[in-house]
């Protein structure tokens, strides 16, 4: 908003309206801006001067008006000053009308009264057409009637009109000044309110008791302790330090200053103290992370006989939910229900709260249950309670009750469930929940527009989640987060760094923001993408908040820059996720040993392992060919650390017997598991299977899987795969022809180069490169170099059939083009790093290892599973492990 304060308070109307370049939004429901929120003040109204000319509403026999006809014949303005006692405003301004069509003059005060009647009844367009008729009949507005149109247009957020109408006031009492103070203090324009506050000093206007809670008000909202001392200094000059209002201002400002010292002692030397001081103090030292002084403050002030109120009773439920501590939050529910605040609809709401933060469910199941009578933010309680606890599906039924009671929903409670249906993967439910945000309007607030992205990403409709986002007229960092976040969890992540690099262009991203892009930059392997993100940063100073730091870790690991992976590790915090980040790089090289060590180092550093180590250490065991060893750290999860394996470590273990050719091992082990296996641990036999053709136990393996899960893409892949690979083409057809009948598709294959900062994508099949042709020319090159040195070219081999299938349906050579890229765009000698999203044939594997020797070059390619680092014609791999392996 323009500042109007550089001008002169006794500006011209003309001067003055320069205001209306910015308008203030109305907010429905303004406090007198000239009082803090305390029960006393509230009944004083906004002045005691103007208590005699308060309008009554009490119930008293109507009063017969004239008609336009007779207005003549009687007194007008003394019967509009009798509808606006008794509340008829459409009555009013009738006769009002009525009175401007016949040119009799409105007296001053059947105007003050219209005004008052107006901001009580909160008609802000009625309140501006009596405005238009005191603006066209005066110029200078009297102190009486200018006070009642601020105090009105205040009232209605109206700043710009507030501010005009001050301008044309010819005199202004403090009573002027409070109100305006008050309302650019409560509209958040502190440097204003207190502008405003010095002109009124300067003007000669002697601060009152109600002027002192707005400013003061002001410095706790930037905050400005300095400014805050000065206002203390102000107090005490004009000889206010004993007034309970005022000093409870004062604790208040500190607190929310942060000086909790300064506002204890004005505390301890307060004469006398109300229930509003007391719960200044022990709020602020709440609102400090001071929970046990705040705590001890409450407990001296049930000893000093002052009985708790509903605001002392939330500010407890709110430190014990913000301290986690589950038995004191017990015992304060107790304390509530001997009070009368047992049955108060926002005490329990509070208690909801504060079970769903400590993880206690059952409780707040309990006090919602007990709840006689529920509102709509009792029920938003409850589902994000749910939410919060994991348990969605629980979130969405008490929608479903919700709705049955016929209670309204508000943008609170829709976010909560569309998270729900964000979890569950509940699309009907998530659309049926926007169309109603959209018939309601509550589509336009952010948090809404927000959750609906979040719940379209997960749902796999990024496109629905696209257009929810540029539908959003102001976003935050929140709707682009989580647009980001969504196209990166839906493999779009090429489109995910570009609306990154727009969201730069008028935000700045948060931590979370910054996360959310290393995953992608991690996906495709956008190096130098990644390592601007870890520049900036540092830069603005997050580099070290939340996850940020294991993150930047990660994106390293899967760049294959383990060099620069152990710097980051090095230099920050060493909790076990990061440790868990390093094994996980180590299992996809293939490095069993390094993983076994780096484990060693964990636990002599006094870290424990958890759930995930253990599957990053089975998987390393597993592609080392560490089989006894992989096994002696699966007995050792119990014996040593007390960690029951789960799902995902049995079908480690399957997979470990599995690729070590131990198949009849692996499925006696499937058979004596105290849990029932899932599709994941008879995929990780089927996957065996393959690699050793075991036909007959594959398809026991295929059998079991189809049973529980007949909808994921990859088991039908794997399960074409081992007919292919036994050249059982009648079977793979009929796969192939069940995956269409359910409508499944396979990812085309698509692999990642960078060049120069730069990331090329490349399709399988993919002829609109601009550089295709010389791609192309490059790998006939290399065909009929290895056709002269007796390689079998893959197009011309006795597996012609087999390497179509996979090309089609597993592999798609994608990655021949990103090297054939990278050789040509790039120095010679220099390292060529691809990223692919499927698993890499055999055929592709033996065509880089021979491009590797020929142009003594480094090339890795991380395929969706581990990295292959090739080198002299060989690869790290070892050649093992990987479908087809046995072909060669």
């Amino acid at each position: 908003m323009q500042n109007p304060l550089g001008r002169r308070c006794s500006q011209s109307p003309k001067m003055a309206v320069s205001a209306q370049s910015s308008q203030i939004p109305h907010t429905q429901h303004l406090p007198n801006p000239q009082f803090p929120k305390t029960p006393k003040l509230e009944t004083l109204g906004f002045s005691h001067k103007l208590q005699t000319h308060q309008i009554s509403f009490r119930k008293t026999q109507e009063m017969t008006v004239c008609s336009t006809s007779s207005i003549s014949t009687q007194n007008p303005n003394s019967d509009l000053n009798e509808l606006c006692r008794h509340g008829n405003l459409e009555k009013a301004l009738k006769l009002l009308d009525s009175m401007q069509e016949l040119q009799i003059k409105v007296e001053e005060d059947a105007y003050i009264a219209l005004v008052r009647l107006c901001e009580w009844k909160r008609t802000h367009e009625e309140g501006a057409r009596v405005y238009s008729y005191v603006s066209n009949s005066t110029t200078l507005l009297s102190v009486k009637l200018g006070n009642a149109l601020l105090s009105m247009f205040v009232r209605f957020g109206n700043l710009v009109d507030a501010w005009y109408v001050f301008g044309r006031m010819g005199e202004r009492d403090v009573f002027s000044w409070n109100v305006l103070v008050g309302g650019y203090a409560k509209a958040g324009f502190f440097d204003e309110a207190l502008n405003l506050y010095h002109r009124m000093l300067w003007v000669g206007i002697v601060p009152d008791v109600y002027t002192f809670p707005c400013v003061l008000r002001t410095c706790g909202g930037v905050p400005d302790l300095a400014r805050g001392r000065e206002i203390h200094v102000h107090v005490i000059r004009f000889g206010f330090e004993s007034d309970v209002d005022v000093v409870n201002a004062l604790i208040t400002m500190y607190v929310k200053c942060s000086a909790v010292g300064s506002a204890r002692m004005l505390f301890d030397r307060m004469p006398r103290r109300d229930r509003i001081s007391w719960n200044a103090m022990i709020s602020g030292y709440f609102e400090n992370g001071e929970f046990l002084e705040g705590l001890r403050l409450f407990l001296m002030m049930l000893e000093s006989s002052v009985y708790p109120d509903l605001m002392t009773m939330t500010s407890l439920i709110s430190a014990c939910e913000l301290l986690g501590d589950r038995k004191l939050g017990r015992e304060i529910h107790g304390f509530v229900m001997r009070t009368e605040f047992a049955e108060d609809v926002s005490v329990c709401n509070a208690l909801i709260q504060m079970y769903s933060i400590i993880g206690h469910f059952e409780e707040a199941e309990k006090v919602f249950s007990r709840m006689e009578y529920k509102d709509v933010v009792s029920w938003t309680s409850m589902i994000s309670c749910y939410g919060n606890n994991a348990l969605s599906d629980k979130a969405v039924e008490t929608y479903r009750m919700m709705e049955r009671e016929g209670i309204m929903p508000d943008e609170i409670t829709i976010a909560s469930v569309l998270s729900a249906c964000a979890c569950l993967g509940h699309l009907d439910m998530g659309m049926k929940l926007h169309k109603l945000a959209y018939r309601t309007g509550f589509i336009s607030y952010v948090i809404v527009a927000n959750t609906l992205i979040d719940m379209y990403s997960k749902c796999k409709c990024v496109d629905k989640a696209l257009e929810v986002f540029h539908g959003i007229p102001g976003k935050n960092v929140i709707s682009w987060t989580s647009i980001i976040l969504g196209l990166r969890i839906n493999n779009r992540c090429f489109e995910a760094l570009i609306f990154f690099r727009q969201m730069k262009l008028s935000l700045k991203p948060n931590s979370v923001t910054l996360v959310s892009v290393l995953s992608a930059c991690a996906r495709i392997g956008a190096l130098m993408c990644g390592k601007e993100i870890h520049a900036h940063a540092l830069r603005t100073g997050i580099a070290f908040d939340g996850y940020l730091p294991n993150a930047l870790l990660d994106m390293y690991v899967r760049c294959g820059r383990m060099g620069s992976a152990w710097n980051q590790f090095n230099y920050n915090k060493k909790d076990v996720a990061a440790w868990n980040i390093l094994l996980t790089g180590y299992a996809q090289r293939g490095q069993g040993r390094h993983a076994i060590e780096l484990f060693d180092r964990m636990v002599e550093s006094h870290v424990d392992p958890d759930e995930i180590t253990f599957i990053s250490l089975l998987c390393a065991c597993s592609r080392s060919g560490m089989v006894g060893e992989g096994l002696e750290y699966f007995r050792s999860m119990k014996l040593n650390y007390s960690i029951t394996p789960n799902l995902k470590h049995y079908a480690c273990v399957v997979d470990l017997l599995g690729c070590a050719g131990q198949l009849d091992d692996a499925h006696e082990f499937i058979q004596k598991m105290p849990i029932n296996p899932d599709p994941a641990i008879w995929g990780a036999l089927l996957n065996a299977c393959m690699i050793h053709k075991q036909v007959e136990l594959g398809e026991l393996a295929a059998h079991q899987i189809l049973k529980m899960d007949t909808e994921s893409v990859g088991y039908y892949v794997l399960i074409c795969n081992l007919y292919a690979q036994c050249g059982k083409w009648e079977e793979v057809a009929i796969v192939r022809k069940m995956m269409r009948k359910r409508g499944l598709t396979v990812d085309p294959g698509c692999s990642w180069v960078e060049v120069k900062g730069k990331v090329h994508a490349f399709l399988s099949g993919d002829n609109f490169h601009p550089q295709t042709k010389e791609l192309n020319a490059v790998m006939e090159g290399f065909y009929e170099k290895m056709r002269s040195v007796g390689f079998r070219e893959p197009e011309s081999s006795p597996t012609d059939e087999v390497e179509a299938s996979k090309a089609e349906i597993f592999c798609g050579h994608s990655e021949r083009l990103a090297v054939a890229f990278g050789l040509i765009n790039t120095a010679p000698g220099m390292p060529i790093w691809v990223t692919k999203n499927l698993y890499m044939c055999q055929s592709c594997h033996n065509t880089i290892k021979f491009i590797s020797k020929v142009v003594r070059r480094e090339i890795s390619v991380r395929d969706t599973e581990k990295f292959h680092h090739f080198k002299d014609g060989s690869c790290t791999c070892g050649d093992e492990g990987y479908w087809g392996s046995s072909n060669k």
